[in-house]
């Protein structure tokens, strides 16, 4: 009877001394299957920051590509508007011409009738001449403007030279005279103003 006594008390002690190295074992298997599973949602959570980073950089590079787009087009249309506004303003450039001759072949100053007023003449200067005022001012208000010339240094982009004159009235290479103004639209050249260049670099 003793001897099964002392069995079952040294079962009994390994037992006891086995029992916490269970628990221990259980607490490491959960913690290790824990970081595994944090492991794993921070790896999710990275590829999902990445694709949301890559949505938001397409996003913006279509945006600014949408921008341009609409930019590029209003341009375009702009552009294509001066364009046609400039071919009609050069159809009307030689009614102002016309105009301009008529001014200067008319006498500048106004005659008057037996009876003291003004003649037919004058008075036909004078229609003419508000005509063309109304004409040139409405083309000002368009973005139209006369090229500066006579007097000014030769400027091969907006003058056309005709004739190179030997003279001393005005500085060499300097406009002599203005046979056709010149005009702009806007930045555009409409046509350039035929002049004649004075020469005397020689002298």
């Amino acid at each position: 009877m003793g001897k099964g006594n002392g069995k079952s008390e040294v079962t009994n002690l390994d037992l006891k001394h086995e029992l916490p190295a269970a628990e221990g074992e259980e607490e490491t298997g959960s913690s290790s299957s824990a970081g595994v599973v944090e492991i794993g949602a921070a790896s999710e959570i990275e590829k999902l920051k990445a694709e949301r980073d890559a949505l938001l950089d397409r996003l913006a590079r279509q945006q600014a590509e949408f921008d341009n787009a609409r930019k590029r087009a209003a341009r375009e249309q702009t552009e294509f508007r001066d364009f046609a506004a400039a071919e009609v303003i050069k159809g009307l450039l030689p009614a102002l011409d016309s105009f301009e001759r008529a001014l200067k072949l008319s006498p500048t100053k106004p005659k008057e009738g037996l009876s003291g007023a003004p003649s037919e003449t004058s008075e036909f200067r004078s229609g003419v001449e508000l005509i063309y005022r109304q004409l040139l001012d409405a083309l000002q208000k368009a973005g139209v403007q006369p090229i500066k010339a006579l007097g000014e240094p030769f400027d091969p982009k907006l003058h056309e030279a005709i004739e190179m004159v030997d003279t001393l009235e005005v500085p060499d290479h300097h406009v002599l005279d203005e046979l056709q103004r010149g005009y702009k639209y806007k930045d555009r050249l409409l046509r350039p103003a035929m002049v004649r260049v004075a020469r005397n670099s020689g002298k």
